[in-house]
């Protein structure tokens, strides 16, 4: 809040004063955290907020001390975006997936690599605000540290991604509550893209469809294409050709997700990656499988694994761990992705020694389910969906 005193007159007339920063920020270069201003409908709109008047026994001039409000310009072109806008506010569910199986079948010409999975989108998910921005500027908040809030975060990309297709002039004030893990294997990032750009297209009145939107995506990440099926898919290429299939397993197959803190780097298990050393099994037989007979250990391949336990070993012996602990417990304890997410199918409860040891003490824990989506709905969070431990020490970064 800013203040000046002037000499008083009567004459005197307060000019027009336009505002244009309005945040508080706490940051420290490109990360940190805003607040939105309150949109408030009965607020005052007077610029002026207080007036003092002082007397000079020795001369005749008086004072006025005026103090002004630099929220105020901003909140009233605020209220008017939402007075004149068809949609001004919306609130997204964005889940995460896993890879029920993950073949990689070759190495391209361009460096990336050919893979074969069975994505599924689950319960565990993020929840994301937009609200139509009275500026030409995005603003990215979220509720925890470390993440970027420039266009390096996918929500950001997606965003002018829609822009630069479709021409539209919308700019937003975005607040991410993240509650899935970064470095997980999961595809939180790509998933907070996708409904980044499903977002944007509802307040443009669907200028583009699904599949556009579909299309589009895979020019900023490989996984964001699959989150525009219905939910289950078997996805080829670099993971952007995606073939929409009915969920192989009942929805209601329960699922319990362990994340240590250390996370795996994509690039690091990719280039410990050998081909000669993965399962070559035929990825459709694996997908048959499981529509005939659910899903079992042997079904669960991911080859990725072994040069993800190389990159970090203890990840190994969690996953043989809880294999040992859980006696059977568990159809099935796999790696999602590129790691570090351990997935146990068929129960919500992790072993007794996450919670014993002192060595698991800072673990991520979530249960979950296989969820789906309606047609030309997105997906909706589960009234029981929830994280089991707060997710701010293990999001160091978006994806």
């Amino acid at each position: 809040m800013a203040f000046c005193t002037i000499p008083f007159n009567s004459q005197l007339q307060f000019p027009a004063i336009s505002f244009r920063k309005n945040f508080a920020c706490n940051s420290v270069g490109s990360h940190g955290s805003f607040a939105f201003p309150s949109r408030s409908k009965n607020r005052k709109s007077s610029l002026i907020q207080k007036t003092a008047i002082t007397c000079n026994s020795t001369a005749s001039k008086q004072q006025v001390e005026i103090v002004y409000n630099p929220d105020e310009r901003i909140n009233k072109l605020a209220d008017e975006v939402d007075r004149d806008a068809p949609l001004s506010r919306l609130t997204l569910f964005s889940p995460c997936k896993i890879n029920v199986f993950l073949r990689i079948t070759k190495k391209r010409e361009d460096g990336y690599h050919d893979l074969a999975s069975l994505f599924h989108v689950i319960s565990l998910g993020d929840t994301i605000k937009f609200s139509l921005s009275p500026s030409k500027k995005d603003r990215l908040s979220t509720n925890v540290s470390g993440v970027p809030l420039d266009d390096k975060n996918l929500i950001i990309k997606a965003l002018n991604l829609y822009r630069k297709k479709t021409g539209s002039e919308n700019f937003f004030w975005i607040h991410l509550d993240k509650k899935v893990p970064t470095g997980a294997g999961l595809g939180g990032g790509s998933s907070n893209a996708a409904t980044a750009l499903w977002a944007a297209n509802k307040f443009s009145g669907c200028l583009a469809t699904e599949k556009d939107l579909q299309e589009w995506s895979s020019e900023i990440g490989s996984d964001i294409p699959f989150f525009f099926s219905e939910g289950a898919a078997y996805c080829t290429g670099r993971g952007e050709v995606v073939q929409n299939i009915p969920p192989p397993v009942p929805l209601d197959v329960p699922m319990v997700l362990i994340k240590p803190q250390e996370a795996c780097s994509t690039a690091e298990v990719y280039k410990r990656l050998r081909l000669d050393q993965t399962s070559g099994i035929d990825p459709l037989s694996l997908l048959d499988q499981i529509t005939k007979n659910g899903i079992s250990q042997d079904v669960c391949i991911n080859d990725l694994e072994p040069p993800a336990f190389d990159v970090l070993p203890s990840l190994k012996r969690l996953k043989q761990r809880i294999i040992s602990a859980s006696r059977g417990e568990f159809d099935a304890v796999f790696m999602s992705g590129s790691g570090s997410t351990i997935v146990g199918i068929g129960s919500p409860d992790p072993p007794g020694f996450i919670y014993n040891d002192d060595e698991f003490q800072d673990v991520f824990l979530a249960e979950a389910n296989f969820l789906t989506r309606e047609a030309n709905q997105w997906y909706q969070e589960p009234a029981s969906a929830s994280a089991c431990s707060p997710p701010s020490e293990h999001l160091d970064s978006a994806t």
